[in-house]
Parts: structure tokens; sequence; C-alpha cells
């Protein structure tokens, strides 16, 4: 079984397995119609023999005949008798086992002994008619013997045997022999064609997955479910625990490695609302509730199976780590770009500078790493010199990487200024302002000139305004678009998941009370200006 195992798919080895059932069952069945069917005809011609031999032994004719020896009389009667039952020969007998008539007129005179040895004595010396399986004169056959009584009915006076061919009870075993292997045959294609559906079913109740690949899933979930770090839980149908990882386990207070599967969610955690769940069908996403006196921010959903819920599934963290995390990615999530920008760049670096000192180039790898320190040096200095707020200072370098990685340069104006932040504007506004424009700049020149593309940003708060400048050298933007370009949803782009950063730069504009702008540029581009009236509060 193992060869068959590691050889055959799930769908073979049902098959193979159906088959090996059908045609065991087949030949069971076919053996033991087999066997009643030769001892039920067995029984049924011996029978018969008896009853004609008993018959042709009580005829007086016959009486007659064995009485006065006559020969012919008795050899016309057993000729006729044994036509008119269908039977292989009648034979009859004296008292001293002589035959006196029997198909072969060459046996007449000679003792039924030679067949049967002592056995033929038994219906002439204790009267009893017997039947049993001989090889007689004329071959095997079921034969009866039956005692010959004179005419009182008081004293043997000779001997009937009647016999039956066994070969044509074997002939007709063999007819019914085709109908039982029809029939087996008939019963195996129907127990192919059963497998053949159950397997199909099953297939597809369990994904079309093997066996192997079930246990593989499966291990991985199970090594899912211990790695992530939200506490996830799971019942079925019947409010049961089928899932409840370890993580959730600390996270609502339970001791370590307590065994809750299989009981009741109700018992072990009643606040989860699963059961609400299965009730409803209806998801709950990043809903904020308390689970055994813990507030945690929780997603539910149904589990579904061909359209029927078959249970429900809830992950949950607490609410202070996502309010921890929340607060740590407003800081770093200016930072992202960079990092994931540098990544790619300073990859190739180091590769070569690798290579430049494997290859002993010592000197070469460093003018490399110099050149390299300037130029970023130079940049940062230019940010950090006339930024003053360093939240829109790192967001700037972040764009300056991540037009490098797209192939295009964006360009700093060396008087651009920001000191003061206008009074209706935070840090955070104005990195979404800048990052969304940026964005925009970059994607556009990227579509129109390819690598090589250049973005210009010039910003400045010396007067009563902060203007904010972007130019890009995309295509500009098309009359029949200038009016739609803020609208939410609005996009130019073929992918459908965009139509938000424009519409966010009018919304934060609007709030602080300024203006925005565009002007077309020759050969090809556009610039944006903003104007942001610098009244109110410093937001640094």
């Amino acid at each position: 079984m193992p060869f068959v195992t590691q050889k055959f798919k799930l769908n073979t080895r049902l098959m193979l397995a159906m088959a090996v059932m059908a045609t065991t069952q087949a030949v069971l069945i076919g053996g033991f119609a087999w066997f009643n069917l030769s001892r039920s005809l067995d029984d049924e011609i011996g029978h018969r023999a008896l009853v004609v031999a008993k018959t042709v032994a009580a005829m007086p004719s016959i009486i007659d005949g064995i009485q006065q020896r006559d020969l012919t009389l008795l050899a016309s009667l057993t000729e006729r008798l044994t036509d008119e039952n269908d039977a292989l020969f009648i034979v009859v007998g004296d008292r001293g086992m002589i035959r006196l008539a029997h198909p072969n007129p060459e046996r007449l005179g000679k003792s039924m002994a030679d067949d049967e040895g002592d056995q033929g004595q038994t219906a002439l010396i204790r009267g009893i008619a017997y039947v049993n399986k001989a090889e007689g004169s004329l071959g095997p056959s079921m034969r009866a013997r039956a005692p010959v009584y004179d005419s009182t009915g008081e004293d043997i006076i000779g001997v009937v045997s009647v016999g039956y061919s066994l070969n044509q009870i074997r002939t007709l075993i063999a007819r019914y022999a085709v109908w039982l292997l029809a029939v087996s045959g008939g019963i195996l294609l129907f127990s192919m064609g059963i497998a053949m559906v159950i397997t199909r079913r099953l297939k597809r109740e369990i994904f079309g997955l093997e066996p192997d690949e079930i246990a593989r899933s499966f291990k991985e979930q199970e090594a899912t479910l211990e790695s992530v770090r939200e506490g996830i839980i799971a019942i079925n149908r019947e409010g049961r625990i089928t899932t409840f990882n370890p993580q959730a386990i600390r996270m609502v207070g339970l001791a370590e490695g307590s065994s809750v599967l299989g009981q009741p969610i109700q018992s072990v955690l009643p606040d989860s609302a699963l059961e609400d769940i299965m009730q409803t069908g209806d998801a709950q996403l990043d809903e904020e509730v308390w689970l055994n006196g813990t507030q945690m921010i929780v997603n539910r959903i149904p589990l579904k199976q061909n359209d029927v819920i078959v249970g429900a599934v809830s992950s949950f963290r607490p609410r202070n780590e996502v309010d921890l995390v929340s607060r740590q990615l407003t800081r770093i999530e200016q930072y992202a770009d960079t990092l994931r920008s540098q990544a790619h760049e300073y990859s190739n670096k180091l590769h070569t500078i690798a290579g430049l000192i494997q290859l002993n180039a010592k000197e070469d790898a460093l003018r490399l790493i110099g050149a390299e320190a300037v130029d970023q040096q130079k940049v940062l200095e230019l940010i950090v010199r006339n930024i003053d707020n360093p939240v829109v200072a790192g967001c700037l370098l972040g764009k300056h990487s991540r037009a490098k990685e797209m192939g295009l340069k964006l360009n700093f104006d060396p008087d651009s200024q920001l000191s003061d932040l206008p009074g209706s504007l935070s840090a955070d506004q104005l990195v979404s302002l800048l990052g969304n424009l940026i964005d925009n700049a970059l994607e556009a020149t990227r579509q129109e000139r390819g690598a090589g593309g250049e973005v210009q940003l010039s910003m400045t708060d010396l007067g009563h305004d902060l203007i904010i400048e972007v130019q890009d050298q995309g295509p500009g933007i098309p009359p029949e678009q200038a009016e739609q370009i803020f609208q939410k949803g609005f996009t130019s782009k073929a992918d459908g998941d965009h139509g938000l950063g424009l519409h966010l730069v009018q919304t934060i504009i609007d709030h602080c009370g300024g203006t925005i702008h565009f002007e077309p540029v020759l050969p090809t581009g556009t610039r944006v200006i903003c104007y942001i009236p610098k009244r109110g509060q410093d937001h640094r």
C-alpha cells in the first residue's frame, strides 16, 4: 500500500479500492451463489432420481418382469421410462445384483456391484432407498437405488437404479454461471460508477487537494496561526471552538497551554459574539470591544461553504498595541519611500564597491564612496539648511530618493526656504500636500520623458504666503480635464486605484484659505503653484 499511496492520486486510489471491494464482493456473492446452485441442483436431481426409482420399483410390470426374469419386457419398460423421465439410465437387477435390464446389452447378466462395490446391498438387505454419486459404466451420474418387493410387499426380489448424468448437471450449472458472471460484472461496473461519483464529489469538497497537500496545508495553517501576533478564534456551526491560537489565549487572559478546542465558545469567551455573526451573516471589521476585561480591536467574519454559513472566525489585538503602532506609523510613514528607494539604489553600489575591493581597486572604491557621499551630502545639507521643520525635511529627502529610483531627478531650488508653517497648516498636512504634488509630477514626467526626466521644486515663506511651486515635464493637462482633476475619484491613469491625491490637496488648500492653479510649460509640462496664507499660530 505505500507504493499505491505514493504513486497514485486520491481519485485513482479510491477507484482501485472500490474496484477491489467490488471485485471481492462479486467473487464472494458469485461463489456463494455457485455453491448454493450446485447443491440445490444436486439435491433436486437426486430427489428426482429417488422418486423415479421408487416409482419404477413399485410398478407391477417391473415386479412381474423380475419374478419371471422376462428380460425383453424389462428392457422395453426401462427404455420407455428412461425416455419419459429424461434419465441417463434405468437399470434393473435381481436379488443377487445381477443386471436384468441395462441400456448396454453387453452389461446384462453382470453384477451391479462392479460399479459400486457393496453399496448396492443397502437397498437389498436393508430395504432402504438412497441417492449417491458414482462412476458407472455410463459415466459419472447422480443415481438413486430403490428395493423391489414382491407382490405381497414382504420380500425383496430385486433393485432398481435410476441415474442422471452429472455432465448434464454441470452443463446446466454452466448456463447459470454465465448469468452469475453477468450479474457480477454489472455489480462491478455499478460500483465503479458509484466510486467515480463519490471521488469527484469528495475532490470538490476538499478543493481538489491530495491528502499530502491537505496535510501540508494544515501544517502551514498551524504554523501561521502560531506565528501571527493577532489572536485568532474560529468556531464551527455548533458553536464549538476549532481554532484558538496561543496569542488569543494570552490576550484574553487564559492560562498558558489551556486546551479549549471542542468546547462551546460561550463557556470560554461569552462576549466573543461569534455566534451572533453566524446568525446575521454580516462581517464586523475594526470593532472596538471588551474581551475578558481587555479593550480589543476586533474583526469578525462568517465562514461560508457553498453559500451556507458553517462557522465564524475572529482576529483581534489589544487596543493599546494598535494605538502605539498608529502613533509610530504617523512618524515613520514619511521615511518609508526613502528606505525603500535607497535599499535598491545602494544595494547595487555596495555590490560594485565589493567587486572593486575584491579586485584590489581600493582607490576606485574610495572614489565611488566619496562621490556618492558628496552627492547625498549636498542634497541633505540643502534640505536641512533651508527647511526648519524635520518632518517636512524627511519627506523631501524621501521623495528625492524615490525620484532616483524611478530614473528621474528631483531638483530643489537652492533659494527655497521654510521657517514657519502657516497657523492653519500642520506639518502632517504639508507633508501630504507636498507628497501628492511631487508624486503626480514624477509619474507625469516618467510617462512623457522616461528615464532622465526632471522635476523642479521651489517653496518660500518670505512674504505673507507660503508659496509652493512644482514643475514637471509631463504631457500637460488637457483643457477638458482642467475642471475635473480636483474631483474625488477622477484620474487620467489606466489603473483605477487613483483619484484621491489632488482632491486631498484641494481640501487642504481650501481649509487653509489658499489657492492653487496650473500653468502650462513649454515645450511640455505643467507648473503647479499653491498660495497658503501665513496667518495664525506656528505649527512646527
